[in-house]
């Protein structure tokens, strides 16, 4: 089989793990008999120093020209002096909305010979931590209104700035049917996250999400706030089997789900929509300290690829071999920095690549 993927490898430290899940895929490409063809997209700092533009129009049709989008995080100090509008950032939002990526998946699941490495008491750890949060990607206060604006105030004059938070119906519905069918699959528990004593968005979120629970009624729903939400993720993430929630609150509870199972470089994620032409990423930054080093974790992004070859290309054996082959190595006490502990072998991120592709 034949596949196009769209290679956008980063800022920073990214370039290196891109790398290395390149090598996982091209091993797999030879093992099983497919065919992948790369093509780089310039976005983020890259695209800024190159085109002066964080994600041009004619990059954005390279990835939807694509099969998918195997994505390495942008972004770092470099750029930061820029405006809002011009910052790496909004070529993410940019890729979002023009490639109509409205669902994005992110599993927290505690790989058992990391246990150790979890900043949870070892009691809640040993109940389990296998969840997946769906976060609304393409709505809400990210895509909101946002402005800063002259006011007078008490005979004085100051800044006040606005971002508004917007949903509509159609928009919460879709993302809970992916939500919902997401459960169906795993163990039947949804929990919806809102703020609906405060927020109307959340309101109507938490209603509309009450009507398309009428179609699943094996499922067992939930309703939590967000804060509440926050709290049980460290007491007892064993509770939850999918979380479904809007953009900014997944934004922020997804980072607190990664962290509780070790390291956040082990933890991929996918970004749908309509179609099959997703992308893929780790949930980790650019890690600018760790740049050109060949220290930095390469194992989110290559489980990142596997669920690339999972959910887009309908190929669960070979993202079977992947991470089977990414446990056998942490099996034979294989580490990189990030997640070392006493009597395991560091190694760097071309070495992890290497013990991965030797177990392939």
């Amino acid at each position: 089989m034949k596949k196009n993927i769209a290679l956008m490898r980063g800022d920073y430290s990214s370039p290196e793990i891109v790398a290395q899940a390149v090598r996982v895929l091209d091993k797999i490409a030879e093992k099983y008999g497919h065919e992948f063809v790369y093509t780089d997209i310039a976005m983020g700092g890259n695209a800024i120093d190159k085109y002066g533009d964080p994600f041009p129009d004619h990059e954005l049709e390279k990835c939807l020209a694509s099969d998918s989008v195997l994505l390495g995080a942008v972004g770092g100090p470099k750029w930061d002096h820029l405006p809002g509008d011009q910052r790496p950032e909004k070529g993410l939002l940019k890729m979002r909305g023009g490639m109509k990526l409205f669902a994005n998946t992110r599993p927290a699941k505690i790989w058992p010979q990391l246990a150790s490495a979890s900043p949870l008491k070892e009691e809640i750890v040993a109940k389990g931590i296998d969840f997946v949060v769906l976060r609304e990607l393409t709505g809400g206060i990210y895509f909101g209104e946002h402005r800063t604006e002259e006011t007078e105030c008490e005979g004085k004059t100051e800044k006040r700035s606005v971002d508004i938070m917007t949903y509509t119906e159609h928009e919460i519905e879709r993302i809970g049917r992916v939500a919902f069918e997401t459960a169906m699959k795993r163990g039947k528990k949804l929990c919806s996250v809102d703020k609906a004593n405060v927020l109307d968005s959340s309101r109507l979120w938490r209603s509309v999400m009450h009507r398309v629970k009428e179609d699943y009624p094996e499922v067992e729903y939930s309703d939590m706030l967000v804060d509440n939400c926050a709290m049980q993720i460290c007491r007892d993430p064993s509770q939850f089997d999918v979380i479904v929630t809007e953009n900014m609150f997944g934004d922020i509870l997804t980072d607190e789900a990664s962290e509780i199972t070790g390291s956040i470089g082990m933890v991929p994620s996918s970004s749908l929509g309509a179609t099959t032409c997703g992308v893929y990423e780790p949930i980790h930054g650019s890690a600018p300290d760790l740049a050109g080093k060949d220290i930095i974790n390469p194992i989110a992004c290559i489980l990142s690829a596997a669920m690339m070859l999972r959910y887009s290309f309908d190929m669960p054996a070979e993202a079977d071999d992947i991470e089977s082959a990414v446990s056998r190595v942490l099996d034979a006490g294989k580490r990189t920095a990030d997640i070392m502990s006493e009597g395991m072998e560091c190694l760097s991120c071309s070495g992890m690549g290497n013990a991965i592709l030797a177990e392939l």
